[in-house]
C-alpha cells in the first residue's frame, strides 16, 4: 500500500513494533473470535468489529467512522471475505487518519525562525510528563540544539525535584525556585535565562490539576503573558502530555485541558505497558490537534515522534 513508506530506521520500528505488542496482542484475539467461523464480512460481523474497536478504545466517534467507511468498501464490493479484513482496517485507519492532524512532526526539529523555541508543557500529575520533557531535551540536545528547562510546576516539591534528575541526567541547564512560588515567575526568569545563554529550546513543565479548571485556566494565561514579556510570541507549542494506560479518561483529560486552555499537540505516554494503544487512534482522529509524540518504552531513546502510517502498520501488521 502507497501510503506506507519505511520512514523509520528499522531499530525505531522495532521498538514501535514491540511497544504496541500488548495492545496488538489483545485487539486481535478480539477480532479472531468476532469473525469465527465466518466467511464473509455482514453487518453481523461490523456489529463484532464495531464492540471490538470500542473495547480496545479507539472511541465511539472514530468507531463509527471506521465501520461506515467499511459498510462503504463491503456496498462496494459486493463480497468480502474475513480473512481480508485486516487488510481492509489498516487501509481505512490509514486513511482516515491522513485526512485529520495537518502539520504533523517529522522529527524532533524546531522551526526556522523561532529561537528560542517555546514549549510550554500540560498535563495531570502521573501521566508521565516530566520524562517526557526530559527525553524531550535529550532529543533536542542530541541535534546539537541548546536546551534550558524551566520548573514551573511549583506546586509538587517532587516534580521539581524530578525535572532536577532530568536535567542532570541529559546534563542541561534548569531554572528553579522554591517549592510553592509563584508558575509565572519561574517562567519568567527561565525566559530570561534561556535569552541570555543563547538557547534554541525552552521547554516549561506546569502544574497538573484539574480540580478547578478556572483556576487552572487563570493561571496557564497568567505564565503565558509573563513568558510574553520576554519572548513576543510564546509560548509557540503547548504540548499535553495523557497517559495512553488509562484509555478512555486519556480523552477525558484531552476535553478538560483544550477546554481550559489553547493545547497545540499532544503526546501519548506509556503505550508500551497498555493493551489500549487504539486511543491514539481515537485522540488523533477526534481532537484535529496533532499527536506529535508516543512514548513506547521506559528508555532514554523510547520517546519517538508519532508517524501516523507506521503506527498503524506496526498495529496491524
Amino acid at each position: 500500500m502507497g501510503l506506507f513508506k519505511n520512514i523509520f530506521s528499522s531499530e525505531k520500528k522495532e521498538t514501535l513494533d514491540k511497544g504496541l505488542e500488548k495492545s496488538k496482542t489483545s485487539f486481535f484475539s478480539k477480532l479472531s473470535k468476532a469473525v469465527a467461523g465466518k466467511s464473509k464480512v455482514d453487518d453481523e460481523v461490523l456489529d463484532e468489529l464495531e464492540e471490538v474497536l470500542v473495547s480496545s478504545d479507539v472511541g465511539v466517534k472514530t468507531t463509527i467512522k471506521i465501520i461506515e467507511r467499511i459498510e462503504g468498501r463491503v456496498a462496494k464490493d459486493k463480497y468480502l471475505g474475513t480473512e481480508e479484513l485486516n487488510q481492509i482496517l489498516r487501509e481505512e485507519i490509514a486513511n482516515l487518519l491522513s485526512e485529520t492532524n495537518v502539520g504533523e512532526a517529522v522529527d524532533f526539529e524546531i522551526p526556522q525562525g523561532k529561537k528560542p523555541y517555546v514549549l510550554m508543557v500540560v498535563g495531570v500529575n502521573g501521566v508521565g510528563k516530566t520524562t517526557t520533557i526530559g527525553k524531550l531535551a535529550h532529543q533536542f540536545k542530541n541535534k546539537g540544539l541548546n536546551v534550558v528547562l524551566g520548573a514551573a510546576d511549583t506546586f509538587r516539591a517532587a516534580a521539581i525535584d524530578q525535572l532536577q534528575v532530568w536535567a542532570d541526567r541529559v546534563d542541561v541547564p534548569i531554572v528553579k525556585q522554591a517549592m510553592g512560588s509563584d508558575p509565572a515567575s519561574v517562567a519568567f526568569d527561565t525566559l530570561q535565562s534561556g535569552v541570555n545563554q543563547n538557547a534554541d529550546v525552552i521547554i516549561i513543565d506546569t502544574a497538573g490539576r484539574l480540580h478547578n479548571k478556572v483556576n487552572l485556566m487563570n493561571e496557564l494565561t497568567k505564565v503565558k503573558r509573563v513568558m510574553q514579556k520576554v519572548v513576543e510570541d510564546a509560548p509557540h507549542d503547548v504540548l499535553l502530555v495523557l497517559d495512553g494506560s488509562t484509555g478512555q479518561n486519556a480523552f477525558e483529560q484531552a476535553k478538560q485541558f483544550t477546554a481550559a486552555t489553547e493545547v497545540n499537540s499532544l503526546a501519548v505516554t506509556k503505550l508500551d505497558g497498555t493493551a489500549k494503544g487504539g486511543v491514539v487512534i481515537g485522540i488523533s482522529d477526534q481532537f484535529q490537534i496533532p499527536v506529535k509524540y508516543i512514548g513506547v518504552g521506559e528508555g532514554i531513546e523510547d520517546l519517538q515522534v508519532f508517524n501516523k502510517y507506521e503506527f498503524v502498520d506496526s498495529f496491524f501488521k
